[in-house]
Order: structure tokens, then sequence, then C-alpha cells
């Protein structure tokens, strides 16, 4: 199976969008639209790759930069029809082996499935092949027509179909395969006499067919790889089916995802086996969780790594690794550069930020922990806060190994509290403390008797205090 050049039509308005944004930049399951064309595509191995761009010209190349660095751009100023993206695709170059041309917006369509097509229309000898499919709603596509001998006849977009054909439900993918030669020499003679006054590609099949080509329908079985997307009603569809196949996969690979409708997995995230998903839980982007882990229910993981046995309970963790046996949650907040060693606890209502945590210490619950490094073994007792703002810069606080640090403490960074050190509780903790020592930063504690009988004299409070000195 060979693909000399593969043509990607990626330069639609997209106006259905009703976005700023191109069409094919709109993302499910952790890529672009274009992106998982680009990936299937990339399971071919072909020689070249054209993508045909338009809107949004500048942002949809800079994408193309980073999913395709190999591929070639081409520009489509004025949008003439499928048929004038592929001349321009095709201009000053002249192939001689299996040409593919495909949309940019169809993210369901797999490489096996590309693979099995071009394999048949090169084995079939066919001189142009379409990829098509049965819908049980066909509106918007086009229609495949067949002679009496239930071969290809035409294709017929649905603006330009009768009455009679609209009731047709073998419908074009928008995929295809030419003999590379044939393409070059059919493609000009296309011309825009139908109702949207555009060059269409289809209709080069129909050239094809009456100068006595040999031109084939293919029919792949599952019609939802084809779909395309044109607004957002069919993005989210194409997100649900999607989403469905990904855990389909996973759960065949051994992992167990309790509730698959309300779990949402990007294409790019990697999961071990006897792993278990509570629901609600969103895995995105490049996140990688280790065997035994387990992740929810309402966790949201992005670019994290979580190693093995590690829970994460009604959290949210962004670009940060979670230790092997650790425990996250509920309800707290990892930001980007945030590294928790083996066995380590970030509990309830804790955030961090840019934060290294050794083995075995634990910020159980309640505080902000930023721009800091704890060494291993130490504890940071409740409503810490490490103050690393000053308005202007961060700075950042080191706790060395086996460190108690008393519940209430503000630490004011820069500082450095030594291994085996203490802080008292309610603390505030301007200065580095030695290593052994307890820091110590509050006032001494001053009673005032009789403040409340005087300043709040008739209130609750005063009331209480003085049946209970009656009581002596």
């Amino acid at each position: 199976m060979t693909v000399e050049t593969v043509i990607v039509l990626a330069a639609g308005e997209g106006t259905r969008m009703k976005s700023a944004k191109a069409k094919v930049l709109h993302s499910v399951a952790g890529r672009s639209l274009l992106g998982h064309v680009v990936n299937a595509v990339n399971e071919l191995n072909a020689k070249e790759v054209r993508i045909v761009v338009g809107s949004d010209r500048t942002a949809v190349e800079e994408h193309i930069t980073l999913i395709a660095p190999k591929a070639s751009t081409v520009f489509q100023e004025h949008r003439g029809g499928t048929g004038h993206a592929a001349q321009l695709a095709l201009a000053g170059s002249s192939p001689k082996g299996t040409v593919l041309v495909l949309a940019g917006d169809t993210p369901m369509l797999t490489g096996e499935s590309l693979a099995a097509f071009v394999a048949a229309h090169n084995a079939g000898k066919f001189t142009a092949s379409v990829l098509t499919a049965e819908h049980p709603d066909p509106t918007g596509y086009g229609r495949i027509i067949r002679d009496d001998a239930d071969e290809l006849l035409m294709i017929v977009e649905e603006k330009d179909a009768t009455d009679e054909q609209r009731f047709i439900f073998e419908i074009n993918s928008g995929v295809y395969a030419f003999d590379g030669a044939a393409l070059a020499a059919s493609i000009g003679k296309l011309n825009n006499s139908n109702a949207q006054g555009e060059l269409y590609l289809t209709d080069v099949i129909g050239i094809l067919k009456a100068e006595g080509a040999s031109v084939a329908a293919i029919m792949l079985d599952d019609f939802t790889e084809i779909l395309g997307v044109n607004d957002r009603v069919q993005l989210a569809e194409s997100a649900a089916l999607l989403r469905d196949r990904i855990n389909d996969y996973w759960m065949q690979a051994g992992v167990t995802i309790i509730d698959p409708t309300t779990t949402w997995i990007d294409a790019t995230a990697s999961i071990s086996n006897d792993v278990t998903i509570h629901p609600g839980s969103a895995i995105y982007g490049t996140t990688s969780i280790a065997s035994g882990a387990v992740i929810g229910p309402r966790t949201t993981l992005t670019n994290c790594q979580v190693k093995e046995g590690a829970s994460v309970l009604e959290s949210i963790a962004i670009d940060s690794v979670i230790g092997e046996g650790s425990s996250v949650g509920p309800f707290t907040y990892l930001r980007a550069g945030t590294v928790l060693g083996d066995a380590t606890k970030a509990g309830a209502f804790v955030e961090m930020k840019n934060a290294t945590v050794g083995t075995g210490s634990k910020v159980p619950h309640l505080s902000y922990v930023g721009d800091a490094t704890i060494g291993e073994g130490s504890n940071i007792g409740a409503a810490t806060i490490f103050v690393n703002y000053d308005g202007e810069e961060k700075h950042h606080t080191t706790i060395g190994d086996h460190v108690r640090i008393g519940s209430d403490t503000m630490l004011v960074a820069p500082i450095t509290v030594g291994d085996g050190a203490y802080t008292a509780a309610g603390s505030v903790i301007t200065e580095n403390v030695p290593a052994g020592a307890i820091g110590v930063g509050r006032a001494k504690q001053k009673n005032v008797l009789g403040w409340v009988m005087r300043k709040r004299a008739g209130s609750k409070s005063a009331q209480a205090a003085e049946a209970k000195e009656k009581k002596g």
C-alpha cells in the first residue's frame, strides 16, 4: 500500500460555526479537527502531504507547523470549491502514484480505514475511488449514483440532486483515491455549471467514467467515521462519538471506567491497566496514569503524570506530577510545576503551585504552597500559607526534612526552615529557622479582663460572662 501524495482540504470558512476561529482549528478529544485528520493520515506514511488553507490562514499555518511540520501548505484565496482547491494543490506537480484527497473536518476517520480504502483502490487498479457509507439521514451529503450493474456512475451534490436522488442513503465521504496522472489530466476539465457555481472535485469521477476509466465506490461499514463537522451541534456529536470510542478502547485495555457517559479522555492521554476512573472525570492533554491509580469522582487532570497507586479525589491538577501511592484531595488544586513525591499527601482545600514535595511529606488541609521545596517526611499544619509574593516578585521557601510547621503559620519568603525544625502554631515566620529549632513569631497573649461587659454591655456574650461570674 503506497500513497504518493495526500491532499487535505482545510480552507473552508466554517461560517456555520459562527466563530472568529477557522473551523479546522476547533478541538475535540484533545486535538483540532485538522489534527485528527493529520493523525490518521500519518499512518499511511505518504511521501508528501499538502494542506490547502484559506480562512484564518496565519493561525492555521502556525498550527500545521506544530502538528505536521513536514507538510506543505497551499493558499486558496478565493473559495472556488473542492475542485479548485485540488487544482491549486496539484499546480506545478505531476504526481505519478496514488493521490489521496480528503477533508480536514472529519475527526472520526481512522488511519486503519484510510489504509484499507487505499489498499482496495490499489488492488482493484482503479483510476479513481471514493469512500462511501450508508447514512440513516443523508441530508447535506453528496449522493452516490450507481448504474444498473451497481457500479459507480457519478456523485451528485445535494443542492444539485433531484428529489428521487435525495432518497439515496449512500453518501460521499469526501475521501478520494486517484491515479495521480489521471487526476492531473482531468482536474483542468472541471466547470462551475452547478447550483453553487463552484468547481466540484466530485465531477472528476464523472469525467473519468465518461472517458472509460475504471472508477469505484468503496463502502465503509461505520458511517460515523466519515461525519463532518460544520456547526457546534456536529462538533458536540463528534466529541461524544470520540468519547465513546476512546473509553471503549481503554476499557478493553483493562481500565475500569465506572460511568463512561460522564468520563472524558483525550486521544492524547495514556492509561495503564487496573486504573479506576470514577464519574465526572476528565483526562486531558498528555496526561499519563499508571497502574492501580484511582481517579475521581469529579476530577480534572491536564498534562499530568500520575504514578502507580496514587489517588486523586474531586480535584484539579495541571502540568503536575503525582507520586506513587500519593493522595490528592478532595477539593485540591495542583497548578503548573507541582511535583509530589511518593507517598505524599495534598489534602482537602490545598492549593499548590511550582512546588516540590518530598517523599512522605504531607500538606493535609487548608493551605497554600507556592514556589516551595519541601523535604522528606515533613508535615505542614492546617491553614499554613507560603507567602511567596511581595507585590513585585515571587520568592522561594525551602522546608527541610522531617519539619513540623504549626497550624496557621505564615512563611514569608524568601526563607528556609532547616531539617527537623518546628514552627509554633499561629506564627509569622520572617527569618530562617535553623535545623532542630522552633520558630516562634507571635505576640505574647494579653487578657483584658471585663472588656466584654464594658464594651459590649447587654450583648449575649456579656450576659453569658456575667452569669458565669455570678455562679463563681
